[in-house]
């Protein structure tokens, strides 16, 4: 489970898109680039016992609700 997810803008100029997110999983922190295209370029390295496929949807879903929405 995803807790405490963070979204900052990468740019200073918020209007060219791009976000830093950071997040804690099974108690574990997390940071990645969510480029304008959906495209998440990690900062850390994910855990083998995270399914990357599921938390990348996930991340995806969190994006719409703190930023597109």
């Amino acid at each position: 489970m995803v807790a405490h997810f963070q979204v900052k803008p990468l740019y200073q100029n918020n209007r060219m898109p791009g976000w830093h997110i950071s997040f804690y999983m099974n108690r574990v922190y997390y940071e990645a680039d969510y480029l304008k295209d959906g495209q998440i370029v990690w900062k850390t390295a994910l855990s083998n016992q995270i399914d990357e496929t599921q938390l990348i949807d996930y991340i995806h879903e969190l994006m719409l609700f703190h930023v597109y929405e």
